[in-house]
């Protein structure tokens, strides 16, 4: 059979499943339905007369053949995404797509203010956010702007630190802390929250909350309905009539805020124009950030 591949397509999905591993995983990614991904990976096989997966009860393998195939495909998917970002970072109108992602809790206790004030200065531009504590990779454009809570940025992306986070305890606002905070009911993270998860083991030395969350918007909720203390940020929390400031925390448990893009879509004008709206806006909230407002 001559085999050809005419289609990008059908590498991106053939490599959506070798990421994710299911087909339900490729799906999420992708933007179809399961059935979707099993009919036309199973065709994109028949048409090069080669299995490409090896279906396995807990997902799909790469076969040597699939192997062979994801490092081209992953070639031609950086020249792909290069080219998308050069063409993109020549664009110098004031109109278009802004694709953020951030965290749950910058989504809801920060964001939206400045995001309403953006879009109001610039009403050709429209704005997609995706919310979640996974990393959405900038070089495929998956975003265009990210806006990231920790002290290492990646290496891969430009952009400036537009702030730091200072948290602190907080509980119910009905509350009374009367017993040492060793003895007081705790509300935890979990592993995606690492730096959160050594500083309070730092701080409260074998202590182990009792219940554990993976979102800080989750942990705001949980402490506000008094199921325990949290360590939160202060610039979102400070701003809720449900908690209350319980006590400080050491230095340990700052964390810088960036703002980041990928180098080839800096010089984007829409970007660009929120790039600088949104470390302008940041700027002023900094008493709020660091918990001295």
């Amino acid at each position: 059979m001559d085999a050809r591949i005419d289609n990008w397509d059908d590498l991106r999905l053939f490599l959506a499943v070798a990421r994710a591993g299911t087909l339900s995983g490729a799906a999420r990614e992708i933007g179809v339905n399961h059935s979707t991904v099993f009919r036309r990976i199973g065709a994109f096989e028949e048409t090069l007369g080669v299995r490409l997966f090896d279906r396995l009860p807990n997902g799909y393998a790469l076969t040597a053949a699939g192997e062979a195939m994801q490092e081209s495909a992953l070639r031609v998917e950086a020249e792909i995404a290069a080219l998308d970002r050069r063409v993109t970072g020549q664009d110098l109108r004031l109109s278009g797509v802004v694709r953020i992602t951030t965290v749950d809790m910058l989504a809801q206790g920060l964001l939206p203010r400045h995001l309403l004030a953006f879009l109001r200065a610039y009403p050709g531009i429209e704005v997609e956010l995706t919310v979640g504590n996974a990393t959405l990779n900038l070089t495929r454009r998956e975003a265009d702007v990210a806006l990231r809570v920790g002290n290492q940025p990646p290496e891969t992306l430009v952009g400036r630190r537009v702030g730091r986070l200072a948290f602190a305890v907080y509980g119910a606002a009905a509350a009374e802390a009367t017993a040492p905070l060793a003895e007081q009911p705790w509300i935890g993270f979990d592993a995606e929250h690492a730096p959160l998860v050594r500083a309070f083991a730092e701080f409260l030395p074998g202590v182990r909350p009792a219940f554990r969350v993976n979102s800080v918007a989750a942990a705001i909720a949980a402490a506000r309905a008094g199921i325990g203390l949290a360590t939160l940020p202060c610039g979102i929390a400070d701003l809720d009539p449900g908690l209350t400031r319980v006590a400080p925390l050491p230095e340990s448990f700052t964390l810088d805020l960036w703002l980041l893009t990928h180098e080839d879509l800096r010089r984007t004008a829409r970007i660009r124009a929120f790039l600088d709206f949104m470390a302008e806006a940041l700027a002023q909230e900094a008493p709020l950030l660091e918990g001295a407002a």
